[in-house]
């Protein structure tokens, strides 16, 4: 029972010695128990005191029978040597010529045979029994210990009979007295026990209910020891079977049925009442179950306690107890009592050795000794009253009390050892548990540590390569090449770890969705030609297109396929690697089958477990670690699939597994199987080399810069904490012709948002004090996605932490380890994107002063005829400010990023002298300009804020009112501020402008400008009104801001 796993011998745990006297004070409370149990058992199961038999007659008359109690017939009865007085049934004439009386119980020998003791022979006992013959209950006797064989009458008639035996048991019928007399005959025979005869045990007389009664309680009492015991022996040979196989369990099994035999073949002899036994055999079973007891008591203690019996001590005694065996089972029956008490003496011998090591162990502080130490006195105690019962002290019947305490305590024993070991494992498990779970954290660290370092000398490694391949030599271009290659290789094994962990901890979450197969295999195969390092390989996709839809997460498909088909590159030196599917039953079944070395049957038993691989010399180094087909085996049993394999030695592989089909495409491929046409030869090499060409092209695209190295490629700021990133990325951004500058933090990213105007801003997200998420909204405050676009890196791809990214305000993410080549692409992508963007607007604001309100173009037409009339000089003198006017507007110039503050200022005095020559004295104009200041700003800035100023300010008063024009130097820059006394707006009504929602025509230009001073400034109009109190309108912008910076347009305004 103490078994989990491992040994189920003890290992000794000391907790301490003990004294001599702390092992009296638990032993001998324990003795003075028990024997003060088993002195209040026979005490209550002596009968009631009664007179005793006086030559053969015992007079009840006077005592009163208890219903419940049984009384003893002891005394003295008749006996008749060598004489049966019944010789006929229900014979009533007896006849009491040569009769004698002896003491019962006690041995027939001198009485049968005085002259040589002899316990051979016949006789008959008789005794007769007064009770008041005004009892009517009925009665019964209960006799046993009569050796061999006994009849029982009763007033002359044969109640019960027994056949040869080594102690009769006699249960009579009912029966009642007659005129208060019972007259009691036993015939016995004897000619098989030599050591006894007659009857040596009490015989028991009342009413049929106390006989009935007491009968039962024995047959309880045994039966109940008889489960106890059948309980043990039948876990242990649970736990021999099911768990740990060792000799411990068997020894006690045998012990237990030992003692479970004793029982059934002893006392009532409860086996003889299912199965008819011979005196020999009787016999034979009572010895063999008292030497198996001393056999497999010692030997499983031994066991227990491996190293606590000496040797030396062991095997004699074992030796004897298996000579007494032998000898009960050789001799015979004539002489087979004799040995029984060598048998017994054996027993007792093995017991005091183990009383005498259960001591030595308590005393030496072995845990839980003190159980063995109790189960052993139990079994001394029980053998002494076995004894005692033997010497006929006491009338005591079946005792269980020792036999069970002398089980329970080794039960005990077992318990707490299997407590104590349960409890030890449950650490030791928790313990492995831990240590397991720090193993994968270890690994998912490493390998994440690894991934950004590895990719930076892979991203480093191949920007030397592309940027520097004419200078270096052709041994340096190869090593670089095998440097990246490696890289890769290891790059793989890395992911494989990280994807190990996510499956055990099940991080896994698929995102099944209908996939068209043939086209993610095609993706797959396209990868793949990257990595068959100069390989006559040849890739065949024989999926048709209209192949049925399967059910699946695409990107864990994708790993499927790219594992299953490097694995094929990987073992192939040349040859076709073909990529088929069939569809049946609800599920395809997709194949991968190379013919490259193949395996053996040994390994294609092993290949799906956990860093299993094929020992090859073909691929050197980068063989891996044996992770990726146990990865594709958890992936494709998480999609409810099976994957298997099947190979011959140099010939080749198939792997195979099954997906789903998505329900509605059945009917697709039933309609459309019949259709595709097989791949000719042709067709295959047609399409491998337009694949193959592709791909080159793509490789020489790759190697070619992004932008021009002419010093206008985009501004990018990078913003990471690791200074090896930023290195890694300036290298690569710089090498494809951009203007990088670098920050380590959130912070020092923002403190120079405003130093230039950015393409793009590439951002790290695992940043301390502020992490890019932050960063981003930060950003965003200020500008739109498109205005700035926003690049994230992020080591975290799961969909909860890209969502995040997107919510904050990223454009887009790069997962770490980044890809050289998917960071160029990306950085493409949102560079062009911002400036489409920034183009749009320009041509937007161009477009909208292009478009001369007709009421404008008709006012100033008629202001300049009406003028005609009386004034022609000043008609002279507007008619050349509109010429300048229409020139300005519709300068190309306009669309350009850039133009001097000069030139803007002519532009909105030209609109401004019109203005003032239609509305005159409701229109006043004070200037305030900075004339030292050579600041170039977006053009139709200036023109569109006092537009608006006049036309939506001061106009709508009356009496008109002020414009204020203010160019003013700043620290860094200067400050444009328009300034008007007009009718004022209210909080909401300048939101409203800004977003454009309050009138379509004019708000439209004032977001323009508002879009384009953020781009290029970091910060737009700031705007300050009050109804009827004026508005002031104001923006500032930096002196170091040139043209050339931005735009190649702008060229001829900086010569």
């Amino acid at each position: 029972m103490g078994v989990v796993k491992g040994k189920m011998t003890m290992n000794v745990e000391r907790i301490g010695m003990m004294s001599k006297r702390t092992l009296l004070f638990h032993i001998v409370p324990f003795v003075l128990l028990f024997i003060g149990i088993r002195v209040v058992w026979i005490v209550v199961e002596q009968p009631p005191d009664t007179p005793a038999a006086i030559r053969g007659e015992l007079d009840l008359r006077e005592s009163n029978l208890n219903n419940d109690r049984t009384v003893s017939l002891g005394g003295e009865w008749e006996f008749y040597p060598n004489r049966f007085l019944m010789e006929k049934a229900n014979r009533t004439d007896i006849s009491e010529e040569g009769n004698k009386f002896i003491q019962v119980p006690g041995n027939w020998g001198h009485s049968l045979s005085p002259l040589n003791d002899s316990n051979y022979g016949y006789a008959t006992y008789r005794l007769r029994i007064l009770v008041d013959p005004d009892d009517e209950r009925l009665f019964s006797i209960r006799a046993k210990g009569i050796a061999s064989s006994a009849e029982l009458y009763v007033n002359g008639r044969m109640l019960a009979s027994s056949s040869r035996s080594v102690g009769s048991v006699l249960y009579s019928t009912a029966f009642a007295s007659k005129d208060g007399r019972i007259d009691i005959v036993i015939q016995a025979a004897n000619y098989v026990n030599s050591q006894v005869g007659g009857i040596f045990d009490s015989v028991k007389f009342g009413t049929e209910r106390a006989v009935s009664g007491e009968k039962q309680f024995s047959f309880a009492m045994q039966f109940m020891v008889l489960v106890v015991l059948a309980m043990h022996a039948l876990y242990a040979m649970l736990i021999y079977t099911f768990g740990a196989r060792q000799k411990v369990l068997l020894s006690f099994t045998l012990l237990v049925l030992s003692a479970m035999f004793l029982v059934l073949a002893d006392d009532d002899k409860l086996l003889r009442q299912w199965i008819s036994l011979s005196w020999d055999w009787t016999i034979k079973l009572q010895i063999l179950s008292l030497a198996g007891i001393g056999i497999f008591m010692l030997k499983f203690t031994r066991e227990l306690l491996l190293g606590h019996i000496p040797t030396r001590i062991y095997l004699p005694i074992q030796w004897l107890n298996t000579a007494a065996v032998l000898s009960v089972v050789l001799l015979p029956s004539s002489i087979l009592l004799l040995t029984s008490s060598c048998v017994e003496v054996m027993m007792l011998l093995s017991i005091l050795v183990l009383l005498v090591l259960t001591i030595r162990l308590v005393l030496s502080g072995v845990e839980d000794a003190i159980f063995l130490l109790f189960g052993v006195i139990a079994v001394i105690l029980s053998s002494l009253g076995g004894i005692v019962k033997n010497l006929g002290w006491f009338e005591m019947g079946f005792y269980p009390i020792d036999l069970l305490i002398a089980f329970l305590s080794s039960a005990s024993f077992w318990f707490k050892r299997y407590i104590r070991a349960a409890a030890q494992t449950a650490i030791l498990s928790e313990k492995l548990q831990r240590e397991d779970k720090r193993k994968d954290d270890f690994l998912a660290n490493v390998s994440h540590e690894l991934r950004n370092p590895l990719h930076g000398i892979l991203n480093i490694a191949q920007s030397v390569l592309d940027s520097e391949k004419n200078v270096l030599g052709e041994k340096n271009v190869q090593n670089l090449d095998l440097l990246v290659t490696v890289g890769r290789r290891m790059s793989f094994m890395l992911n494989d770890l990280l994807d190990l962990t996510l499956l055990k901890e099940k991080g896994i979450q698929l995102q099944v969705k209908a996939i068209h197969v043939q086209t993610v295999v095609s993706g797959v195969i396209d990868m793949l030609r990257f990595m068959t390092d100069g390989k006559r390989i040849r890739f065949d996709n024989h999926i048709p297109k209209w192949f049925p839809l399967v059910m699946a997460d695409e990107s864990r498909l994708i790993q499927i396929l790219f594992n299953l088909l490097h694995n094929a590159v990987k073992y192939t030196n040349e040859g076709v690697i073909t990529v088929r599917a069939h569809a049946e039953g609800g599920q395809a079944t997709i194949f991968v089958q190379d013919t490259g070395i193949g395996m053996e049957d040994e390994q294609q038993r092993k290949i799906f477990e956990p860093y299993e691989q094929i020992d090859s010399g073909m691929t050197g180094g980068g063989n891996g670690i044996g992770l990726g087909l146990s990865i594709c085996k958890q992936l494709v049993e998480l999609h409810g699939g099976m994957i298997k394999v099947h190979s011959v030695a140099d010939i080749g592989s198939t792997f195979f597994f099954t997906m789903k089909l998505s329900s509605d495409s059945s009917t697709y491929w039933l309609e459309n199987d019949q259709k595709e046409k097989p791949e000719t030869a042709d067709t295959a090499d047609s399409e491998a080399a337009a694949a193959s060409a592709a791909t080159n092209d793509f490789r020489e695209m790759m190697r070619k810069p992004l932008f021009k190295d002419d010093g206008d490629g985009p501004t990018i700021l990078i913003v990471d904490d690791d200074s090896v990133n930023l290195m890694v990325l300036d290298n690569i951004l710089t090498v494809e012709g951009c203007k990088v500058v670098t920050a380590s933090s959130g912070q020092e990213a923002l403190s120079v948002l405003d130093s230039r105007e950015w393409d793009l801003i590439i951002s790290d997200v695992m940043m301390p004090n502020m992490s890019g998420y932050e960063l981003t909204r930060l950003i965003r405050e200020r500008f739109t996605m498109s205005e700035l676009p926003i690049l994230l890196l992020t080591a975290r791809s799961r969909p909860e932490d890209l969502q995040t990214g997107f919510l904050s305000g990223a454009n887009d993410y790069v997962t770490k380890p980044m890809n050289a080549a998917e960071l160029k692409t990306r950085v493409r992508a949102l560079t062009e994107l911002k400036h489409s963007v920034r183009d749009q607007l320009r041509m937007e604001a161009a477009w909208l002063q292009a478009q001369i309100k007709p009421h404008f173009l008709f006012n100033t037409l008629n202001s300049i005829a009406a003028l005609g009339d009386f004034d022609t000089t000043r008609m002279r003198s507007l008619l050349d400010v509109f010429g300048r006017y229409l020139k300005a507007s519709f300068d190309f110039r306009n669309s350009e990023r850039l133009v001097s503050l000069e030139q803007e200022l002519q532009l909105v005095q030209s609109y401004l002298y019109i203005e003032k020559e239609r509305f005159e004295d409701r229109l006043q104009i004070r200037w305030d300009v900075d004339e030292s200041l050579m600041l170039y700003i977006p053009p139709l800035t200036i023109q569109t804020l006092v537009e608006n100023a006049v036309r939506h300010g001061i106009l709508k008063r009356t009496h008109g009112g002020e414009i204020q024009i203010r160019v003013a130097r700043i620290p860094g820059g200067a400050e444009v501020a328009i300034i008007d006394n007009g009718v004022g707006m209210d909080a909401n009504a300048v939101e409203k402008w800004l977003e454009g929602s309050s009138n379509p025509t004019t708000g439209i230009g004032l977001r323009n400008t508002d879009r384009r001073l953020k781009q290029i400034y970091g910060k737009g109009l700031q705007i300050q009104s009050q109804p009827d109190q004026g508005t002031t309108v104001a923006f500032r912008i930096r002196e170091k801001i040139f043209p050339s910076l931005f735009d190649t347009s702008s060229k001829e305004m900086k010569e």
